[in-house]
């Protein structure tokens, strides 16, 4: 396909603006594109910024308060917009509230839950099940369930002798 604009150089940007129930395509070339600021090659960055932008829980929000600064780094959120990209770990910290929702739109979900090594699985996986009953047998002494605590006791020490094994 040839560019529209200067019918010489390959489309390489395929625009599509939709308004009112209108489809548009325009189909350009770098050079055109770029003159026409309709888009630079696709960035994940750009995207990301997108995603971002004017939305916190759903709710359109207003950005003219103080920024949100790293304690450690001192990138702010504006910054992280700009490339897409943290300047230290703690960063995930001092932006969780504007991360969260981004997370969950993207993933279904804000909890990691990880994958588990095929080679390694069967450990992990009996030590991840032993932290669960952990908390279930807490949850049980709380109610005071002691049936069911020392249940999850001998579960949880028979799971426990299986990893020695």
């Amino acid at each position: 396909m040839i560019c529209e604009r200067c019918g010489h150089n390959p489309a390489n940007i395929h625009f599509t603006e939709i308004i009112n129930g209108n489809k548009k395509e325009v189909h350009l070339c770098d050079k055109c594109a770029q003159e026409k600021e309709v888009g630079s090659p696709f960035s994940i960055h750009h995207l990301l910024a997108g995603l971002l932008d004017n939305q916190i829980d759903g709710k359109m929000k207003i950005d003219y308060v103080e920024p949100k600064k790293c304690k450690v780094c001192g990138m702010t959120y504006g910054k992280f917009k700009e490339t897409g990209k943290f300047g230290c770990s703690e960063c995930y910290s001092s932006f969780q509230e504007r991360l969260n929702p981004l997370f969950k739109r993207i993933h279904g979900h804000d909890n990691h839950t990880g994958k588990i090594p095929s080679r390694a699985g069967k450990s992990m996986k009996i030590k991840k099940d032993i932290k669960k009953l952990k908390l279930d047998l807490e949850k049980a002494i709380e109610k005071e369930e002691f049936e069911r605590a020392a249940e999850l006791r001998d579960e949880i020490k028979n799971l426990k002798e299986s990893i020695k094994d």
